[in-house]
């Protein structure tokens, strides 16, 4: 499967995310990683700690409505795979947060902008697995 080449939009996201990043940082002194986000929603500590947190993740699933409203069309979305693999591969990445002490997003925008040792280990080795299970899944495998 070829992955279509879209440097603007690519470009526009990034930007969109750093600008958040940074708009937590300086707004709440958070960091903005995903399943940070998520686990402190589910197990917050006080009301204020779980309402910022409840306000970003209405955000990022209400963010397609908002492109809807904006654009009267649904983002594009191919799934190559069954519901019951998404749900088997969300459990595998949230369990790989736990294990490496945050999410990729985590990591990758907010870490490495923070000099994280931690970050600065695990980012590349995101992306070494990256590389050799799509390697494997296309030429050993044959996906």
């Amino acid at each position: 499967m070829e992955t279509v080449f879209t440097p603007v939009t690519s470009f526009g996201g990034g930007l969109l995310i750093g600008l958040g990043a940074v708009l937590l940082m300086l707004g709440l002194g958070r960091i903005f990683g995903a399943t940070g986000i998520l686990s402190g929603a589910i197990f917050a500590e006080s009301r204020e700690e779980m309402s910022w947190r409840v306000a970003l993740i209405a955000g990022m699933i209400l963010a397609p409505a908002l492109i809807y409203a904006l654009t009267g069309a649904m983002p594009a979305l191919t799934v190559p795979v069954s519901p019951v693999m998404i749900a088997v591969g969300g459990v595998i990445v949230g369990l790989g947060a736990s294990l490496g002490s945050g999410c990729t997003s985590g990591h990758g925008v907010c870490g490495l902008s923070r000099l994280s040792i931690r970050s600065l280990v695990a980012v590349p080795t995101f992306m070494a697995t990256a590389a050799v299970t799509v390697f494997l899944v296309r030429h050993v495998f044959g996906g």
